[in-house]
């Protein structure tokens, strides 16, 4: 599950309609689950209930129902300016004040207590145990490394792996780690882990397929947040100089969407490859590769265009500090913010429509039906 802030309450309305479509014996479709910034927590909290999938979903639907932006960053008068003021301050000092306090545009530390007293973190090892999990992964990305930093909890088998500007490193999974791969660059802090700081796991997540099949995933299912790849994106007037806004929502886009279609693309040719060659010339050889099945769940309507007609329901501080971006312009940025309510339940009946209209092919996929004749 990829990143992209209140835009996961997405992946929500596919996961409730996945819960309602699966075979009521079944426990839990996914052995393999990983996710990135927002998709991190949602992916956590799955792994939480590897044992009761429906019963992860239940939760996530509760949560994010009813969210509130004053659940995920504070939201008031006073918090947001303290931390707009000491952003401001530490840019013109050069970044000095970094190094002793966190600097960010806004405070997140009211997601960190939301989590804190939600999650059974030890649950995700009970769930291995059980054999009803074989992995959770969440990625984050190294500010001084610069390597997309994939951290994984799973059966004793798996293997840590280094590659370009990628590597995976098993150990626990804890609110750290979930902290971390969700935080928006610039907008929420960096967070410590052993030696480093992390920041969001989209940044510089150039293969964001990848740690599943390092993990053992033989077929994917990806619920991305993005336009789907036939939508043509909204354009500006070609002779209109893009606000500030639009240039930020530009930014976080390049950051979240573009490496998942990238990533799919090259899939799809190694997939396309592999077709060309007999398998005995495979075996023979033993190519270090195999083909991967998959879907991709999307939304159908562009995400920045719903946020539009919700921009009014953000808390006034936070409408006054992106004023700016409260117009069709800057809804790209303003998607990633708008943890409200009547945003997410818009997102998640988007997920769960977009689902069911699928569902023929999904359950197939998901070997929940017999071959279509």
């Amino acid at each position: 599950m990829s990143g992209g802030g209140a835009r996961a309450a997405y992946q929500v309305g596919v996961l409730r309609a996945i819960s309602e479509l699966m075979p009521r014996d079944e426990r839990n479709p996914f052995p393999v689950i990983c996710g990135t910034s927002a998709g991190a927590i949602n992916a956590a909290v799955l792994a939480m209930n590897g044992s009761n999938f429906r019963r992860g979903v239940r939760e996530l639907v509760r949560v994010w129902k009813n969210f509130s932006a004053r659940y995920v960053y504070r939201s008031d008068p006073v918090g947001v300016l303290r931390n707009t003021a000491h952003w401001l301050l530490a840019a013109l000092a050069g970044g000095g004040l970094g190094r002793q306090t966190p600097v960010s545009l806004l405070d997140n530390a009211p997601l960190a207590e939301l989590l804190r007293g939600r999650l059974e973190f030890s649950a995700i090892q009970a769930a291995i145990d059980a054999g009803d999990l074989d992995a959770v992964g969440v990625t984050c990305s190294g500010y001084a490394s610069g390597q997309a930093v994939t951290f994984f909890q799973g059966a004793p088998e798996l293997k840590p792996w280094r590659r370009a500007r990628r590597l995976g490193i098993a150990m626990p999974i804890e609110l750290d780690h979930l902290m971390a791969s969700s935080a928006l660059p610039f907008i929420f802090p960096a967070v410590r882990i052993n030696r480093e700081h992390f920041g969001d796991g989209s940044m510089r997540q150039v293969a964001p397929i990848s740690p599943a099949l390092h993990l053992g995933a033989d077929r994917l299912l990806i619920i991305g947040v993005g336009r789907q790849l036939d939508q043509s994106p909204e354009r500006i007037k070609a002779d209109a100089y893009p606000s500030l806004s639009h240039i930020a929502g530009h930014c976080l886009n390049s950051i979240f969407l573009d490496s998942l279609e990238v990533d799919l693309e090259r899939l799809r040719r190694i997939n396309r490859t592999l077709a060309l060659i007999p398998p005995q010339v495979i075996a023979q050889n033993e190519v270090a590769l195999r083909p991967v099945d998959f879907r991709l769940m999307s939304p159908s309507t562009a995400l920045e265009k719903i946020a539009g007609d919700y921009a009014h329901e953000l808390p006034r501080a936070i409408r006054l500090l992106f004023y700016g971006a409260l117009n069709r312009s800057g809804s790209n940025l303003l998607s990633y913010l708008l943890f409200e309510k009547s945003f997410c339940r818009a997102l998640i009946q988007l997920g769960y429509e977009d689902t069911m209209r699928q569902k023929d092919d999904l359950m197939q996929f998901l070997g929940w039906c017999g071959p279509a004749e």
